[in-house]
């Protein structure tokens, strides 16, 4: 009898270990989200919130819908200095205002992305966009070289280029009625970071049936649903009752294409002698990969090939789709305003005259209320219209303890209304950042590009190409839009998009 059940001492150990093992973690779990609850009890929320299932039912399942809702809470909460949602286990304090972004954002203590981005790294990694830490320091101080303003004049033939192609499309639609010009910029913006980033023509704007291009918007849809539906948030759950298995079909194709991309690279770059001159004597375009490819540590160590297609996947996704949502929403509002229109062209006669020569450097300077116009722009649609960031130690935001572990999320999209700021919010009035208007006005209240330490390196770039690609379409084309401003319904997902995208009517300028 001993011998038998000797033998199940072994099994009834380990079960035992497990059950203690799990009833701990149980513990520790609720324990510390106990914590949190009671001690964000102060911090004004909307009606409806309850233990353990947080918001998270309320919540719109249209994408549209949710971010509409996130805005009117920031509305309904306007005069409070911030407000508190539960997603779920885990707890957000909503910020709004100014003073309570910048709190956040100048302390490198919650510096690290939010928990929602952790639906990024199967994609892209802990690249630029998600990295924290070590790394992310590391890795900004070698990649802050390859944005040196430069660099960035090389990269305007591409872009003049890309806008050529995208003239010539557009003369097309001009005189034949309304029609969505929403694709026609996405596509052109996406040749540009294609061929900039990584060296390679694509022509999406040849041939917008791309697996690589529709893969792209797939994937930004899949991450968007998955991070409002908490219940899908384990591995497991989402991979065999959600979308995991179309997730992973698109991420091969989209890692499939970078990693061809990058081994066709290094062989080609092995293969040149002298990064400035080709075998044929003519000037060899350079493209960020390029720069990648040869870029070492403070230690003198090259990156690896998951480093480079981190940071390559990483720039193919931010650095196309911010770029072309913030000019479809410049064509729409100078469509709406004649006046502005008329400024805008007025700027281009004066710096170009008759002439269809392309962008350079000087002009961009001269460029300044054009300038104006896209600033304007990301203020009433921000390219990203919230982010978040981990509260990484205790805090008081304005009197209100926010405890280590909790989640910041700037409403990027509410902050840019503050009519302490910003008069008559909803107004477009791209005077007011002429260099006069701006005096007094906090640096926290106006953030397109994120702040502080982590603010986007690509920002110089991304406003060099809305420059030469909204200037080469208003030289062309008369616009007119053909939306009221409540008919746009932006949908905040990853990026801020127009729900039936943007309509307008063009007509060709007369030289």
């Amino acid at each position: 009898m001993t011998g038998l059940l000797g033998g199940f001492t072994v099994p009834l150990l380990g079960v035992s270990i497990f059950i203690a093992t799990l009833t701990y973690i149980t513990y520790k779990l609720l324990s510390s989200y106990l914590h949190k609850w009671f001690e964000m009890k102060p911090i004004p929320e909307v009606e409806g919130t309850y233990l353990f299932i947080g918001n998270a039912l309320q919540f719109k399942p249209n994408a549209g819908d949710f971010f509409r809702q996130i805005v009117d809470y920031t509305c309904e909460f306007r005069n409070a200095p911030l407000l508190k949602l539960w997603v779920g286990p885990v707890p957000f304090v909503v910020l709004y205002h100014a003073e309570t972004v910048e709190a956040i954002l100048t302390n490198p203590v919650h510096m690290e992305k939010a928990y929602l981005y952790n639906f990024l790294h199967p994609w892209l990694g802990t690249g630029l966009l998600t990295s924290t830490g070590p790394k992310w320091r590391q890795r900004r101080k070698m990649l802050t070289p390859t944005f040196h303003f430069s660099i960035l004049t090389d990269f305007l033939e591409v872009m003049n280029e890309q806008a050529d192609i995208l003239v010539e499309k557009l003369e097309k639609q001009a005189g034949k009625g309304q029609f969505n010009c929403f694709s026609h910029i996405t596509l052109c913006a996406l040749d540009i970071i294609c061929e900039t980033a990584m060296g390679k023509k694509i022509y999406a704007q040849s041939n917008s049936d791309s697996e690589y291009v529709k893969s792209v918007y797939k994937m930004t849809d899949i991450i968007s649903r998955r991070q409002r539906k908490p219940w899908f948030w384990p591995d497991f759950v989402y991979t065999c009752f959600g979308e995991g298995q179309e997730h992973d079909k698109t991420l091969k194709i989209l890692h499939s294409f970078t990693n061809k991309v990058i081994h066709e690279r290094a062989e080609y770059i092995s293969n040149i002698e002298s990064d400035s001159e080709s075998d044929q004597g003519t000037r060899k375009r350079r493209a960020f990969l390029d720069m990648l490819l040869k870029t070492t540590d403070e230690d003198g160590n090259m990156m690896n090939h998951r480093d480079i297609q981190e940071e390559v996947d990483t720039f193919m996704f931010r650095g196309h789709d911010t770029t072309a949502a913030s000019m479809n929403w410049v064509l729409h509002l100078v469509g709406s305003h004649p006046e502005a229109h008329s400024k805008v062209q007025q700027e281009l006669q004066d710096v170009f005259g008759t002439s269809d020569r392309p962008v350079n450097t000087e002009d961009l300077k001269k460029l300044k209320y054009l300038e104006c116009v896209i600033k304007e722009a990301l203020r009433l649609f921000p390219s990203v219209p919230f982010f978040a960031r981990s509260i990484g130690e205790d805090c008081h935001i304005n009197g209100f303890k926010v405890p280590k572990g909790a989640s910041a999320i700037i409403i990027t999209y509410a902050l840019h209304r503050d009519p302490r700021y910003f008069p008559e919010p909803d107004e477009f009035r791209p005077e007011r950042f002429m260099p006069e208007n701006s005096v007094g006005r906090p640096p926290y209240a106006y953030i397109p590009f994120s702040a502080g330490l982590r603010n986007c390196i690509g920002q110089r770039f991304a406003l060099m190409e809305e420059k030469v690609i909204l200037a080469s379409v208003l030289r062309n084309f008369n616009v007119q839009a053909c939306q009221k401003r409540e008919e746009l319904r932006p949908v905040g997902e990853l990026i801020l998009r127009p729900e039936n995208g943007i309509w307008i009517k063009l007509e060709k300028r007369k030289p």
